[in-house]
C-alpha cells in the first residue's frame, strides 16, 4: 500500500470516528474495518461519477450494512459527492444529510435505503437483474450502451437474514455475473462472537447458490482486494462473492476485534488513541490533510473520463440504431397519465361477472403494450395471480431480455429485488401473490414506501373467498396492516373499471407504491362504477332520496353485496347510499368538500362491509355506525357457504343497517 493510499483509506476510518463521536450515536466498527475495502472499491475498480450521480450506465453500490452509514458519508464526502465537513458534523442530527442510516433521495450518492439487514443484498439482486434485461434488450456489437456492475457490501448480520439466502439462490440460478458481493467478515455481532449463532461455513453456502468464492485473507491489503474485485469481473458466468477478513473497529487498540466496536461511539479516549496508532496528522476533530483532499480529486477525475467516453458511445449508438434510441426514450419516460386517462380501449371490458385477478391479467396485458418497460411476475404464482404477459419470454440465465420474472417461493426477496429494479431505472416493476403472503412481504413494501418508489404489488385471493384452503391462508388482518403503513395506496376494486382505475393508479405513480388486493370469486360488473374510484371513494349506487337514510360503505367484493342489501331495504322504504371505497389513502387525499360530498357528517347511520376485520373503519362509521367484517380467522369450506357462515349475505348487511338506524 502506498503511503497515500493508507492516508487516504485512514481518512475514512478517521472522519467516521469523528462522525459517530461528536453524534454521541453510531456505528464505527464497520467503517473502521472496512474503510481499505471501500476504499479500493471505489477508487480502482468502480465507474462512478459525483458530477452526474445519476449517469445511467455508472456501478451501482449498495451499503447492505447499512448501520455503517459512517463509511458511506466520508465515501461521498472525500469523492466530492456534496457532502461537507459540516454534513459529517451534523450526522445522526433532524434535518441533516447525514441520517443514522442511508436513505435514497433524501442523500446524493445513496443508491438505496439500507438498514434491516439483507434487504440491500436483495435490492443488489434486483439492480443486477436491471442491468441484465437492459443490456439484453438494448446492446448491439461493439455498442455495449448497458455494461456495468452491482457491488454490494455487508457483514455477517446481512449473510445470517433469511432475504439474503433468498436473494442469492436466484442470482445464482440466473448467472447475474455483474452481481458482486463484499462479505465483511470480522466473526462479530452485537452479542459477541458470531459463534453463538453462526458457525456455517458461509463459502460453501454461496458455493452451493452458484456464486464464484474468492477469499482475501487481509481487510488492509488493497491489491489482493483488487485483484479479487478483477477476478470476479473476469467471470462471466456467475455472480461473485468475495470475502474480505476483517477486523470490526481497526486501528483502535482498546475496541479492535471486540463487540463493543459495533454500536457505539470509541469515546474521546479511544478516538485519539485511533489517530495516534494510525499515524494520523492531526488529532482536530474532522481534519484532512490537503493532499489527500487533491488524491481525491484525482480519483474523481477518472469518473467524469469514464462517462465521457460512454456518452461519445452512446452518441454514436443512437446515429447508428435509431429506432432503439426511440426506444430507449420510451423505457426512460414516464406513462402519460392523460392520455390513458381517455383512453377507451384502456377501461373497456366484457360486462359479465369476473374475478378482479383476471381482469388484473387482462390489464397488464395491455399496458405491456403501452409500457415496454414493464417488467414482472410472481412468487410461483403465475397462474393463480394471473401475472403472466402473453407472448413474451422469461427472464433466464439463457434470455436476460424476458418480460415475465420467475422468483420462486420467495416473497421477501421478491419484494426486495422489486425494490432494486425500479431503483436501477429503466423499467417499471410489478410483482404477485396471495395476499395472506403480503405478511412476508411487508418489510421491503415499506422500504419502498420510505424510499418513494412506485412499485406495484397484485396480491390475490383476498379474504375468506379463497374457501377451502382454510384460515391459513384467508387474509383478514392484511388489509389493516397494509392500510396502516404510511406513502402506499392499498387498492381494492369491485369490478372491472375499479381494476383498471388500480392499474392506472399504479402505472401514473410517481413517489408511492401500490398494492392491488383482488379476488379469487366472480363479482358482477356493477352499474354505477366509474373512474372516479381514481378519488378513492365515491357514490357507486345513490339514493333516491336528496338525503339518505344511512349510507353503506365497502370495498372489494363487498361492494356488490351492499348494493344487493340496498335494493332489499328499498322495499322497505330505507333509502340508503352505497359508497365504493377501493382506497382509503386516496380517499383521504380528497378535499374536504369532496369527502363531504361523498359522507356527509349529518348522516351518522352508516355500516362498513368488508371481509375483513374492522380496524380502521372506525374513523367512517363513527360511534353511531357499524361494520359486517370478520371477527376472527376464517375457515375450510367452499367460498359461498363461509360468505354466509360469517354473514356477508345481504340480509345480514341490511339488517345491520335497520339496527344502526333504529339506534340513531
Amino acid at each position: 500500500m502506498s503511503n497515500i493510499d493508507m492516508k487516504c483509506v485512514n481518512a475514512i476510518r478517521v472522519l467516521s470516528a469523528d462522525a459517530v463521536q461528536k453524534a454521541n450515536s453510531g456505528h464505527p466498527g464497520l467503517p473502521l474495518g472496512s474503510a481499505a475495502m471501500a476504499y479500493e472499491l471505489w477508487a480502482k475498480h468502480m465507474n462512478h461519477n459525483a458530477k452526474n450521480p445519476k449517469w445511467s450506465n455508472r456501478d451501482r453500490f449498495i451499503l447492505s450494512g447499512g448501520h455503517g452509514s459512517a463509511l458511506l458519508y466520508s465515501l461521498l464526502h472525500l469523492f466530492s459527492y456534496g457532502l461537507t465537513i459540516e454534513d459529517l458534523k451534523n450526522f445522526r442530527q433532524d434535518n441533516s444529510l447525514t441520517p443514522g442510516h442511508p436513505e435514497y433521495g433524501h442523500t446524493t450518492g445513496v443508491e438505496a435505503t439500507t438498514g434491516p439487514l439483507g434487504a440491500g443484498m436483495s435490492m443488489a439482486v434486483g439492480m443486477t437483474m436491471a442491468e441484465a434485461h437492459l443490456a439484453a434488450t438494448f446492446n448491439k456489437p461493439k455498442f455495449p450502451i448497458v455494461d456495468h456492475y452491482t457491488f454490494a457490501l455487508g457483514g455477517d448480520g446481512c449473510m445470517m437474514e433469511g432475504i439474503s439466502s433468498e436473494a442469492f439462490s436466484l442470482a445464482g440460478t440466473l448467472g447475474l455475473d455483474k452481481l458482486i458481493i463484499l462479505y465483511d467478515s470480522n466473526k462479530i455481532s452485537i452479542e459477541g462472537s458470531t459463534d453463538i449463532a453462526f458457525t456455517e461455513n458461509v463459502q460453501k453456502r454461496m458455493e452451493a447458490f452458484g456464486f464464484q468464492i474468492i477469499t482475501v485473507e487481509d481487510g488492509n491489503d488493497l491489491a489482493a482486494i483488487g485483484a479479487a474485485i478483477e477476478a470476479a469481473k473476469a467471470d462471466k458466468e456467475h455472480p461473485s462473492f468475495i470475502t474480505v477478513k476483517t477486523q470490526i473497529g481497526y486501528g483502535c487498540p482498546a475496541k479492535q476485534g471486540k463487540a463493543s466496536a459495533h454500536g457505539e461511539p470509541l469515546g474521546e479516549d479511544n478516538v485519539k488513541a485511533l489517530k495516534e496508532n494510525l499515524g494520523w496528522p492531526s488529532q482536530e476533530a474532522f481534519s484532512v490533510p490537503d493532499d489527500v483532499y487533491e488524491h481525491y480529486r484525482e480519483l474523481s477525475a477518472k469518473g467524469e473520463t469514464a462517462e465521457e467516453k460512454w456518452q461519445k458511445l452512446f452518441n454514436e449508438y443512437t446515429e447508428n440504431f435509431p429506432q432503439e434510441k426511440l426506444l430507449w426514450d420510451k423505457f426512460h419516460k414516464d406513462a402519460d397519465s392523460d392520455a390513458l386517462l381517455h383512453d377507451e380501449a384502456f377501461w373497456a371490458y366484457e360486462n359479465k361477472p369476473q374475478a378482479t385477478r383476471n381482469l388484473s391479467g387482462i390489464m397488464i396485458n395491455r399496458i405491456k403494450e403501452i409500457l415496454p418497460q414493464l417488467i414482472g411476475g410472481s412468487a410461483d404464482l403465475a397462474p393463480s395471480n394471473k401475472t403472466h404477459m402473453n407472448g413474451e419470454a422469461s427472464f433466464s440465465k439463457a434470455d436476460y431480455s424476458g418480460r415475465n420474472l420467475h422468483f420462486g417461493v420467495r416473497e421477501l426477496a421478491m419484494a426486495g429485488i422489486e425494490n432494486g429494479l425500479a431503483l436501477h431505472g429503466g423499467l417499471r416493476p410489478y410483482v404477485g401473490t396471495f395476499f395472506v403472503f403480503s405478511d412476508y412481504m411487508k418489510p421491503m413494501m415499506r422500504l419502498a414506501a420510505l424510499m418513494k418508489l412506485p412499485t406495484t404489488y397484485v396480491l390475490t385471493h383476498d379474504s375468506i373467498g379463497v374457501g377451502e384452503d382454510g384460515p391459513t391462508h384467508e387474509p383478514v388482518e392484511q388489509l389493516a396492516m397494509l392500510r396502516a403503513m404510511p406513502n402506499i395506496n392499498i387498492f381494492r376494486p369491485a369490478d372491472a373499471t375499479e381494476t383498471a382505475a388500480g392499474w392506472y393508479l399504479a402505472i401514473t405513480s410517481k413517489s408511492t407504491p401500490t398494492a392491488l388486493v383482488l379476488t379469487r370469486q366472480n363479482l358482477p360488473q356493477l352499474a354505477g362504477s366509474s373512474k372516479d374510484a381514481l378519488k378513492g371513494a365515491y357514490v357507486v349506487a345513490p339514493s333516491t332520496k336528496e338525503v339518505p337514510d344511512g349510507i353503506f360503505i365497502a370495498s372489494g367484493s363487498e361492494v356488490s353485496l351492499a348494493v344487493e342489501a340496498q335494493e332489499m331495504l328499498a322495499a322497505e322504504n330505507i333509502d340508503v347510499r352505497v359508497v365504493s371505497m377501493p382506497c382509503m389513502d386516496l380517499f383521504e387525499q380528497q378535499s374536504d368538500e369532496y369527502k363531504e360530498s361523498i359522507l356527509p357528517k349529518n348522516i351518522c347511520a352508516r355500516v362498513a362491509v368488508e371481509a375483513a376485520v374492522d380496524f380502521g373503519w372506525g374513523r367512517y362509521t363513527g360511534l353511531s355506525g357499524t361494520t359486517v367484517t370478520m371477527k376472527g380467522f376464517g375457515a375450510s369450506a367452499p367460498a359461498n357457504k363461509l360468505f354466509v357462515k360469517f354473514g356477508f349475505t345481504k340480509e345480514n348487511v341490511a339488517a345491520a343497517m335497520k339496527k344502526v338506524l333504529k339506534n340513531h
